[in-house]
């Protein structure tokens, strides 16, 4: 197994430029990544056959799918209706998923203005979404998203309690936000990375402060104030050969994408790993 540096498409594509997935293949050919986090639109669902389809024919490389987000917003809600349609749409996420050749399905467990404020409903459904992605051979990662009533770490930990063999994405801004990056450092939290729970990392900057929701903006590395140095040092050390996934929003507002920024981050990774005793290789 090999490293490979990731770019989530919903840096590429959004609403300047039409949501149009269409881009995704001309985009990828001016892109050094080894490959893409594909991140599933609310409004996509009626072209979901149309999307499966493209990315085949277009021979994309799609290890990792990230799930519409407001799924994790209907389990927080919680209520049959919510919950039903939350199980309904992860169910076709992740056939597109299984359809694109990924093998890792990243979630929102909580999302949204209910965030983790009733967490009994996010730890009551996991279990569902668990044997959803596994039935479509993926491997189920719960993102550390950002909360407003506890924080991911804790809420991780909670999961955990109950469900063991849970697996997870580190995601380097969604940690900065809450004061939280350092955790991964810690010894009594090695079992993080050595039992194999975390999976896959998002690598994205961060320049505000504790739970500065004004500042919650993804930024491209080096435009915040994250110890990248650090970061990739570390996870050097624990041996960890995987995924990254950089979600730095690269177009502007009139939809036109900056594919230089997003190919600079890439080597910045890759140098990184080489520094650190990582391949980076695809």
């Amino acid at each position: 197994m090999k490293n490979m540096i990731l770019c989530s498409t919903g840096a590429l594509i959004g609403k300047p430029n039409g949501r149009d997935y269409r881009l995704l293949q001309p985009l990828s050919e001016k892109l050094t990544c080894d490959g893409f986090e594909f991140m599933m639109y609310s409004d996509w669902y009626d072209k979901k056959d149309d999307i499966v389809k493209m990315v085949r024919e277009s021979g994309l490389n799609i290890p990792a799918y990230h799930a519409q987000k407001s799924i994790g917003e209907n389990i927080s809600k919680g209520g049959d209706e919510e919950i039903k349609d939350a199980f309904e749409r992860f169910k076709v996420n992740c056939d597109m998923a299984a359809g694109m050749g990924a093998e890792k399905i990243v979630l929102h467990l909580w999302d949204g203005l209910t965030s983790d404020r009733h967490f009994e409903n996010n730890i009551k459904a996991y279990e569902e979404v668990l044997n959803i992605s596994k039935s479509a051979g993926l491997d189920l990662l719960v993102e550390n998203v950002v909360c407003n009533g506890e924080d991911p770490w804790s809420r991780w930990m909670e999961l955990l309690e109950v469900y063991p063999d849970a697996h997870f994405v580190f995601d380097t801004k969604m940690a900065s936000f809450h004061e939280q990056l350092d955790l991964l450092y810690e010894d009594e939290n090695e079992f993080m990375w050595k039992d194999g729970h975390i999976r896959h990392y998002h690598v994205n900057d961060y320049g505000g402060g504790f739970k500065d929701w004004a500042n919650l903006k993804t930024l491209p590395i080096g435009k915040g104030h994250i110890d990248f140095e650090k970061f990739f040092e570390f996870i050097g050390k624990t041996g960890y050969i995987g995924t990254y996934t950089l979600e730095s929003t690269a177009f502007d507002s009139t939809g036109s994408v900056d594919t230089d920024m997003l190919n600079d981050e890439v080597e910045f990774i890759r140098k990184a790993l080489l520094k650190n005793g990582g391949n980076d290789e695809a």
